[in-house]
């Protein structure tokens, strides 16, 4: 893949803010609703609700300890991890009181940190050869191919909403106008990365995300205006709450509800079996989304054309990762994973400056301090961000086909690996053993991995004609 913007390369000031920006927008919807997802299923609100806003904090706290593990030599975000969302829910409901489910949370990323510092030590001794044979071409490919096919389905949903509910929090207005929004948010980020300049090819998912949301505030104002439900697209609840008591300091500038600080006074109700519940919550799902991690980091090798399992080294990522996310799960309480939103942006856009992740980062901290920008995104309807998540997930979907074309589908090894990852992920294929679920990627990828060894001493068509 042709790149505008190799990795050691920087862009000016101006156009790395730029580009950072759009990076924060790649990633900051599904880091925000991490917490939300969280409030909604455990019944968490008002001062002890999880809070988007510090887990956005803590995803440029945890990408800043990932860019240091990694030398900064790989271009990737961390943001909200959704693989520990039963983990997070499962450290609330077993705790006696909120505080101790954020307790819950800090310690339950520690748990799920270590077993990425285990595993990253483990590879320092013993070099990642093994995981090569282990997780070749035909099986990282379709495993790559169904983390962005199983976000398709929350793309086109995204697609059709928005975000004026009624007071039971259905969207009010008709999918038509929604798609067409979403549409023109899609179509837009199209023709700016295909046809426009360098700098505006940089950049197609703030061109493409801004046209989308005037169109969605031009429908909205129709609909207010003639009083037509369904044109109402966008809600502006989220700029009335900012001024609901006045013009404040806190109006313009706030500090996000951090989790350690609500979880320092439950230390007194900590109890073995508490902790017992937790680390079985936590660490058995650490083992899936390190499979994850490895996907991740080939695809991005493969758009950057530079193995990062070689150098910095996969002992690195891990360390990265797994630190990383206890440092964003200390404050913000959600576990951090590498984003393929983010991976997606670097190949669509061809920048794939590490220096642009480190103003994403900085950007995140920063942004998640300034309210009104935080209501700003809030008020992006959902079928805005869908148009855009059906490029980014598309790519990532992509982005692991193309890793099969060197691979030989006429072989029946080969098919038989490629097709058992693809149908057993695409159909969502899940396993739930007690408070633990391997979710279908990771089912998926095992399988596929079965399937390789289990068939491993076949010979190939070239094997045979060599002898």
């Amino acid at each position: 893949m042709k790149l505008i913007y190799q990795v050691h390369e920087k862009p000016s000031v101006p156009k790395t803010i730029l580009f950072a920006l759009q990076q924060l927008l790649a990633i900051m919807a599904a880091t925000l609703v991490v917490p939300m997802i969280i409030n909604g299923k455990v019944g968490l609100s008002g001062d002890m609700a999880m809070s988007p806003a510090a887990a956005l904090f803590g995803a440029g706290i945890g990408t800043f300890v990932y860019l240091l593990f990694t030398k900064f030599k790989s271009p990737v975000f961390l943001g909200s991890s959704f693989a520990f969302i039963g983990s997070m829910c499962a450290a609330f409901t077993g705790a006696t009181t909120a505080a101790l489910g954020y307790l819950g949370l800090i310690f339950g990323a520690l748990f799920a940190g270590l077993v990425y510092v285990v595993i990253a030590l483990l590879v320092k001794v013993v070099g990642v050869n093994w995981l090569n044979k282990l997780m070749p071409a035909v099986v990282i490919g379709p495993t790559v191919a169904i983390i962005g096919l199983s976000l398709a389905g929350n793309a086109v949903g995204d697609l059709q909403k928005g975000n004026v509910t009624t007071l039971l929090g259905e969207p009010i207005a008709s999918p038509l106008a929604c798609v067409l929004c979403g549409l023109v948010t899609l179509f837009v980020t199209i023709l700016c990365s295909t046809f426009g300049k360098k700098t505006l090819r940089l950049i197609p998912f703030i061109v493409g995300i801004g046209a989308g949301y005037l169109v969605a505030n031009l429908l909205t104002l129709i609909g207010n205006a003639a009083d037509v439900d369904a044109l109402k697209i966008v809600s502006y609840e989220s700029f009335k709450a900012l001024t609901a008591d006045g013009v404040k300091l806190s109006s313009f500038f706030s500090i996000p509800s951090f989790t350690f600080l609500t979880a320092f006074g439950a230390f007194d109700e900590l109890s073995w079996s508490y902790i017992g519940t937790v680390l079985v919550a936590y660490m058995p799902v650490a083992f899936v989304v390190f499979a994850e991690h490895v996907a991740d980091h080939k695809n991005i090798s493969s758009i950057i054309e530079k193995d990062l399992l070689e150098d910095p080294g996969l002992s690195r990522t891990l360390l990265g990762d797994g630190v990383g996310s206890m440092a964003g799960a200390l404050f913000g309480g959600c576990p951090n994973t590498t984003y393929g939103e983010s991976v997606a942006c670097v190949a669509i856009s061809g920048n794939a400056s590490v220096v642009t992740i480190l103003f994403a980062a900085a950007g995140a901290v920063l942004v998640s301090l300034l309210s009104p920008f935080v209501a700003l995104v809030n008020s992006i309807p959902s079928c805005v961000m869908g148009g855009a998540c059906v490029a980014l997930y598309g790519f990532i979907a992509v982005s692991g086909l193309k890793m099969l074309k060197e691979v030989d589908l006429g072989e029946n090894k080969n098919l038989f690996v490629a097709s058992t990852i693809l149908v057993t992920g695409i159909g969502g294929l899940s396993l739930t053993f007690g408070k633990v679920t391997v979710t279908a990627i990771a089912c998926a990828l095992i399988l596929g991995i079965l399937v390789n060894v289990m068939l491993s001493s076949v010979k190939t068509n070239d094997q045979n004609k060599e002898e």
